[in-house]
């Protein structure tokens, strides 16, 4: 069996190939030139570690390390392979995919047709390391909207999960998140889902099985997702890897469910579409919303001056044990806001513009109330304003800034930055319920439903 990149193989001095410290010498069929040296061997925990000692390519410091394991559903293994290595700076990305796809991937298809040939052999062999080691679809129980309207048209229903092709994973969920955009896609103000079909953009689980070319996941994993298309009102679901993110040990699955899409949103209003600076003075909507308080406790914490709206007593409550100001006009002396984040829309629009300081920045990120339907850009020029109206799937899209992303969120909890009080919980069967206490503005923090 041989890696289909590689031209020529031998090992230096006639050494045994699994003798710790022999050395692999091989050309590659591009023309360049690796040796390398095996570290560490372990027959009985079947894992092996090896490094680069020279190649012609620039890579340095390339450590990988091989691991087997076996999966107890069928004769089927499970092939880990990573490695740590130093690229040229700013040809990281170039180098990364060269090891993920011409050496991992091309080794497991190598590995493939190698066992495709040998009689008798299973035609997955060595392709359990990337394909599904359950290979059917799942039964699970999911809430879909059965149609566009109320929160009446959400109905549990019986449903499957297929199993993940190449590139997705199929994740057992305990958590998920509730959040406004939810609601946007059961009324169908956001034709994100063609009825019926599970509404939900993000959750928390344990990885079941990965599909072909998944590298950076394993099954056992404890992963969360905030994420289009819609779907995650589901017990188990298969969705593309390049979304998920592996849960650092101290973040508990209800925490994970009610955080990605919020504290994420989070971070890219206070870190990427206006990078806050001390001494700023924020207006934030609806401020003991799930978005809303973490943008409070966030950008306190970056030295700004936090003041919040809210909708009830017991909210104003909230708002302020976190800090917060009681009116824009008392704590700016008639300056006005130079930041606004405003999830509501419609409801606030024109206050927002008499309240917005010279050469404000006016950040429209929801429409709780309803979407702002027209603006002067006169009135808009007089204070030389700007108006952004960002979306957090335009800045996850990319998995590298996705992954920058939850890090930061899961350091700002970490460090107590960021808190966050899951109040809320409902079983999965009472999405409606829980659609319910959302609209109706009966919620402070973050909603989670637990299947």
């Amino acid at each position: 069996m041989g890696h289909p990149a590689v031209a020529d193989s031998s090992i230096e001095n006639d050494e045994p190939s699994d003798q710790v410290g022999c050395v692999r010498n091989f050309t590659l069929k591009d023309g360049n030139h690796i040796r390398e040296q095996l570290l560490a061997l372990s027959d009985t925990d079947y894992v092996s570690t090896y490094c680069i000692l020279d190649a012609t390519l620039p890579l340095r410091r390339y450590v990988a390390t091989v691991q087997l394991k076996r999966v107890t559903d069928g004769d089927r293994t499970f092939w880990h392979w990573q490695s740590t290595f130093d690229a040229p700076r700013g040809r990281e990305q170039e180098f990364a995919d060269l090891v993920g796809k011409g050496v991992y991937e091309g080794g497991f298809d190598g590995l493939r047709a190698f066992l495709r040939r040998r009689p008798g052999a299973a035609t997955t062999g060595a392709a359990a390391t990337v394909r599904s080691p359950v290979g059917d679809a799942l039964a699970t129980q999911g809430v879909v909207v059965s149609r566009f309207g109320g929160p009446e048209t959400l109905e549990v229903r019986a449903l499957t999960a297929p199993a993940p092709g190449r590139g997705e994973v199929r994740i057992r969920h305990t958590a998920i998140g509730v959040n406004y955009i939810d609601v946007y896609v059961r009324t169908g103000e956001y034709r994100m889902i063609d009825p019926p079909a599970p509404p939900g953009m993000e959750a928390a689980g344990e990885i079941l099985d990965i599909g072909e070319g998944v590298t950076h996941l394993l099954p056992g994993d404890r992963v969360a997702y905030a994420c289009p298309p819609p779907g995650a009102y589901v017990g188990v679901r298969t969705l593309p890897a390049r979304h998920v993110v592996v849960l650092p040990d101290e973040v508990d699955d209800e925490t994970a469910a009610a955080l990605m899409l919020k504290g994420m949103t989070a971070e890219y209003l206070l870190h990427r579409t206006h990078a806050v600076r001390a001494g700023e003075t924020l207006l934030v909507h609806a401020a003991a919303g799930g978005v809303g308080l973490l943008l409070c406790q966030w950008a306190k914490a970056l030295g700004a001056r936090v003041i919040g709206t809210v909708s009830t007593e017991d909210k104003a409550r909230a708002a302020r044990a976190a800090g917060f100001a009681a009116a824009v006009h008392d704590a700016t002396a008639g300056r006005g806001a130079d930041v606004i984040f405003d999830g509501l829309g419609r409801a606030a629009a024109q206050e927002n513009l008499a309240t917005l300081a010279m050469r404000g920045h006016w950040i429209c990120y929801g429409h709780a109330t309803g979407a702002i339907e027209q603006l002067s850009l006169g009135a808009i020029g007089e204070k030389s304003a700007t108006i952004s109206s960002p979306v957090l799937f335009h800045y996850t899209d990319d998995p590298a800034t996705l992954a920058e992303m939850a890090n930061r969120t899961f350091d700002a909890l970490r460090r107590g930055v960021i808190r966050l009080d899951v109040r809320h919980r409902y079983p999965l069967a009472a999405a409606a319920e829980a659609h319910r206490d959302l609209e109706g503005r009966r919620t402070i923090g973050p909603l989670v439903l637990l299947p």
